[in-house]
């Protein structure tokens, strides 16, 4: 099932600090894909990304994919990493990103990398060299956002309108890559192959893929951090979150935005009113960080559950 929706933004935010970058998106088209629970989303989401993964590769020779973290995204890794799913996917061709991270080491339970690794990565044949992580280990919060931001500006830096400090890529534990290590000569191939390919592209990562908590927060943009939630340069910053007493390296507004297309995965009855709120409610990014996720180029899908959509159906 599809619904359309328009989002509008109350006359009284126009007074908003950077209010000029959200007025240019004010129209955003968001389709609103609803499956009867988790499993069917998860179902509906992997067919999407097939299909549009394979689409997108026949014109050109890599994807950018940013995953999520969180439990809900997990069913859908899963399944992409099943026997049905796995060789739909030209996993070779797919460089890996990460949306946000916990600042605790790969080891670490809570880690975004190794749950993305335990239920997807190590079951894809996908080269090592084409994941790139978020470092958490011998460095800190600050210089680590600084690295991810400059890889991510060296990956994308053909582009003009998206140019800025060049980086080096990564790597840690085995099929990690992190920010800080030189690249091999296998790296240096598959980024000239990239030069071709965005030459001339208007957007940066090819898909996003999100997910939103019950406050309504999305990558680590939290309710009532108005200074990360509307940060309008950086693209990448740590923030020390103090209900769960740790640092955490987030992926920005202004860099998501630019992306041709961003998927959320919305699943469970918790997460009802705050969905209802973000896509139907007036808007207000500081009690709803999600509603600042708009797409430059209006490709915004929600895939959300029964439960989740009581509100809005």
């Amino acid at each position: 099932m599809s619904h359309y929706f328009f989002i509008t933004l109350n006359h009284k935010n126009f007074l908003e600090k950077r209010v000029a970058l959200l007025l240019r998106q004010l129209f955003i088209h968001m389709k609103l894909h609803i499956s009867k629970n988790a499993d069917e989303l998860a179902a509906l989401v992997a067919d999407f990304l097939v299909q549009y993964i394979y689409k997108t590769l026949q014109e050109q020779d890599n994807f950018s994919l940013v995953l999520s973290g969180g439990n809900t995204p997990q069913k859908l890794y899963e399944l992409l990493a099943s026997d049905n799913y796995k060789n739909k996917i030209d996993w070779s061709k797919i460089d890996v990103f990460f949306g946000d991270e916990r600042f605790v080491p790969f080891t670490d339970e809570r880690n975004n990398a190794k749950m993305a690794f335990d239920t997807l990565l190590n079951h894809v044949n996908i080269p090592a060299e084409n994941i790139y992580t978020m470092q958490t280990e011998n460095i800190t919060p600050e210089n680590s956002a600084k690295a991810y931001e400059s890889l991510l500006k060296e990956y994308f830096k053909i582009n003009p309108r998206l140019n800025g400090s060049i980086g080096q890529a990564k790597s840690p534990p085995e099929r990690v890559i992190r920010a800080g290590e030189i690249r091999n000569q296998s790296q240096v191939r598959n980024n000239e192959k990239r030069e071709t390919r965005n030459e001339k592209r208007e957007t940066v990562f090819d898909l996003v893929l999100l997910g939103m908590g019950d406050d309504g927060h999305t990558l680590s943009l939290f309710p009532g951090n108005k200074e990360v939630i509307l940060e309008a340069e950086r693209w990448c910053v740590s923030l020390w979150l103090q209900e769960q007493s740790m640092y955490r390296i987030t992926l920005t507004a202004p860099v998501v935005n630019q992306s041709a297309c961003i998927v959320f995965l919305v699943s469970g009855s918790s997460k009802a009113k705050t969905l209802h709120e973000v896509v139907k409610g007036n808007y207000n990014s500081d009690l709803y960080p999600s509603q600042i996720i708009k797409p430059a180029n209006e490709e915004l899908h929600w895939f959300v559950d029964e439960a989740a959509a009581a509100r809005i159906q």
